[in-house]
């Protein structure tokens, strides 16, 4: 495995960059992007797997039951967390409706979905199911790849568009946002007992398909791309759980986490930045902003007590007990799951996914800070964080 900086350089393109900048906020000055259209897996998932999984299911999976969504909807939606996603915080930031899930969507909830639509699946994977299964890998949720949601998408477009010319109106005023996906095609591996030297050698068939995608919407009209990279899995809970009780030089002293995890996401994000810089050359004139998701929650799990999550960063919130309150025959909402009950002191939800406090630091790091390349905040004007999710609501 290589041995990539968190601290890549961008500096080779920040030259044409800024006149894209220049072009960018001239034409979305009249009031930023008009919609969001995403794709993605259970870091963006508003919805979709919840609907696919009350038409094909019987007994619904625990992510739609209470505690999920306890603490901004009152009830469970559908995402994975206990409030709202990143991609919710994004949608008020730029001051457009939440994203709608594409799934089940029709009549006039179609037509809404010219202010936005979500095609991320929770459990979605980069690559198609048949890559996986020639490894003996089983996705145990969807087969909804990125290459099925952007099916969806163009299939999308014959019931909300008038016709070809506002097609592509509607996509060039989107914000087009490519994810967090790829982290299910290591996650599905991983806990399916493959070895991290075997996981990383999917990540350059990853990161094709992303790029690839990415190409595709931009031969459709996009003009605005948010990338994200993965977020450092060595810090989650499901792992440290896993491989709980390894040699203690497998850890890192500062944060607790699992060094060579952590590595295999920081060389997904270098290949993912380099295939990104070869997609800017090829289309000049589209604006693809890379997120840095890793090196933003890095912070939370450095310093937890200093950014208000005093109960920790890799301990689960809800969940079945042991040292990090992760057990996979116990998952959150379980009859017999614990659930903390200030989920803002914790970073981490349910052992794979984080709460609505650690999401909305992430939003901050992102959009209010240093963490996009070219940075977010000086191509839209954005509500402040005070206005978004507001100083006195819960978190």
């Amino acid at each position: 495995m290589s041995n990539p900086s968190s601290s890549f350089s961008f500096s080779f393109i920040s030259g044409f960059i800024t006149l894209q900048l220049l072009w960018t906020c001239t034409f979305y000055a009249s009031g930023c992007y008009t919609s969001i259209i995403s794709f993605g897996d259970s870091l963006a998932d508003t919805g979709n797997l919840k609907r696919l999984d009350s038409i094909q299911n019987e007994q619904p999976l625990h992510f739609f039951l209470p505690p999920y969504g306890e603490t901004f909807f009152h009830m469970p939606t559908g995402r994975c967390s206990n409030g709202r996603l990143i991609i919710d915080f994004i949608a008020e930031g730029i001051r457009l409706p939440l994203v709608r899930p594409f799934v089940g969507a029709k009549g006039n909830r179609l037509m809404e979905s010219r202010q936005g639509v979500n095609f991320a699946v929770a459990g979605a994977t980069a690559l198609d199911s048949s890559f996986h299964a020639a490894r003996g890998v089983d996705n145990p949720l969807t087969n909804s790849s990125l290459r099925v949601q952007l099916g969806w998408f163009k299939q999308s477009l014959q019931s909300i568009c008038l016709n070809v010319q506002d097609c592509k109106h509607l996509i060039e005023r989107s914000l087009i946002l490519m994810g967090e996906i790829g982290g299910n095609d290591y996650n599905h591996a991983l806990q399916a007992g493959k070895s991290i030297d075997e996981v990383e050698t999917y990540i350059p068939f990853v990161i094709e398909a992303i790029g690839s995608a990415v190409n595709e919407l931009i031969d459709l009209g996009a003009k605005t791309l948010l990338v994200p990279g993965n977020l450092p899995i060595g810090c989650s809970p499901v792992y440290l759980t896993m491989y709980y009780g390894s040699d203690k030089g497998e850890y890192d002293n500062s944060t607790g986490c699992i060094i060579r995890l952590n590595k295999l996401a920081l060389y997904h994000n270098e290949l993912l930045q380099i295939e990104l810089n070869k997609i800017r050359e090829r289309h000049p004139d589209a604006i693809i902003i890379y997120a840095d998701y890793y090196n933003a929650a890095m912070q939370i799990f450095r310093s937890p007590k200093k950014y208000g999550f005093t109960n920790g960063a890799l301990k689960a919130c809800c969940g079945g007990g042991g040292p990090f309150n992760y057990n996979s025959s116990v998952p959150c909402a379980h009859p017999s799951s614990n659930l903390c009950l200030q989920p803002h002191t914790y970073a981490n939800w349910d052992g794979l996914h984080l709460t609505q406090a650690a999401y909305k630091f992430i939003y901050k790091s992102l959009f209010q800070g240093p963490y996009t390349m070219p940075q977010f905040n000086h191509m839209c004007r954005t509500q402040s964080l005070e206005e978004v999710v507001g100083l006195s609501s819960s978190m």
